[in-house]
């Protein structure tokens, strides 16, 4: 197993706007099919597999573009596209693991030019590196945004980027080599996945070295903190995938701002959930429309047995809440509660009384439109050392 040679990812060739060939088999009445240009995969080329979408515009008018990264079990979703370009957004879906998307959650063919089938990759591990699953999926998603971009249509400087699970993972790594994105959103996915994840026992299926290979070449902790532009995390308390310890390490990483949205025991797929959490498009409105920012938390204490935050906000906050568990085993299976918190509006502060047995907490502000902010996690000496 060769562990020192780390993928060539060649930006100058993945800026460039790709070769492309239509398919109109699979276009439908706003949305286009095509087959764009990928990296090699031992030796042979590869073709993409992709939808976008662009709305009617004015002549010479930009509107703003989102890349849209699915997830395992996925491929490039019509229903998504179509849902950004019903807001006035250009929009494209690839599919990152060689196959022709069915265009719905399901019915996803592999093709004969693609290149290594998805998720993760753990069994490629002793191939060379631009061969494996997440070389080819990130060069995927960067090949996309650059195609994005090459449309007339298209603002180039108003492009974001938001992917489920494992598409949120491959977000994480996009973001840190493609430094034209405007913003980034993953939702669920994270780094420091050898540490804390539901892929644990791929790891120990690896051979000696395999999984510190795995981690040096793929894990998302390499590549945030190289990410400069603002960053909203999106996830669950209880996600079996992307746990709440690997969460916090991941989004402390990037040198941008970032905003978190935590919601109690928020589903993980795709479909409503993953791509449409409401917290994406606002980020988006704000800006690239002079849209409200969300609220941001900017201090928090626990102190006396007393949670604080101070916050800023344009829009109402109409609820706070201090969301805790009194769990201290896996994320997955902890039991979370949440009680109200105070509102100063005149000092900017939110706060609530830690309750006494709580191994977890952390804070909750709602807006008018259901739209959720939250600050980091605090864990209490209660639960020192979660799993």
């Amino acid at each position: 197993m060769n562990t020192s040679k780390l993928p060539a990812w060649n930006m100058d060739f993945l800026s460039e706007p790709p070769r492309v060939d239509a398919d109109p088999e699979h276009s439908m009445e706003g949305v286009e099919a095509v087959f764009f240009e990928g990296v090699p995969w031992k030796g042979k080329p590869t073709r993409i597999f992709a939808y976008y979408g662009i709305p009617t515009t004015q002549p010479s008018e930009q509107v703003p573009a989102m890349v849209l990264v699915h997830g395992g079990g996925g491929s490039a979703f019509i229903p998504w596209v179509k849902l950004w370009v019903s807001r006035g957004y250009a929009a494209i879906a690839m599919d990152t693991c060689g196959c022709i998307s069915g265009g719905g959650h399901e019915n996803h063919t592999r093709h004969a030019d693609g290149g290594p089938a998805g998720w993760g990759g753990f069994n490629q591990i002793d191939e060379p590196a631009e061969d494996q699953w997440t070389f080819h999926a990130v060069s995927a998603v960067i090949k996309a945004h650059s195609l994005l971009r090459s449309f007339p249509q298209v603002a180039p400087a108003r492009i974001g980027i938001t992917g489920v699970s494992w598409g949120g993972y491959l977000t994480c790594i996009a973001a840190g080599l493609d430094q034209r994105f405007a913003f980034a959103a993953p939702v669920y996915g994270c780094g420091f996945l050898t540490e804390n994840s539901t892929w644990l026992g791929e790891f120990e299926k690896m051979k000696p070295g395999g999984a510190e290979c795995w981690r040096r070449l793929w894990d998302p902790l390499n590549y945030l903190p190289q990410v400069k532009c603002p960053m909203l995390w999106v996830n669950g308390t209880n996600d079996f995938a992307f746990p709440m310890d690997s969460w916090q390490k991941s989004y402390r990483l990037p040198e941008g701002s970032r905003t978190l949205s935590l919601r109690v025991r928020m589903k993980h797929g795709h479909g409503g959930p993953g791509e449409n959490p409401p917290e994406i498009h606002a980020l988006a409105e704000a800006l690239f429309r002079d849209g409200s920012l969300l609220a941001q938390i900017t201090h928090c204490s626990l102190e006396s047995g007393v949670f604080a935050a101070n916050f800023e906000s344009r829009e109402p906050i109409t609820k706070a809440e201090l969301s805790y568990t009194n769990d201290t085993g896996p994320w997955v299976d902890r039991h979370w509660q949440s009680m109200p918190a105070e509102l100063d509006f005149s000092s900017g502060t939110v706060s609530a009384k830690f309750p006494a047995a709580s191994a977890v907490c952390y804070l909750n502000l709602f807006d008018a439109k259901d739209r959720v902010v939250s600050s980091e996690h605090v864990v209490s000496q209660v639960g020192k050392h979660p799993e």
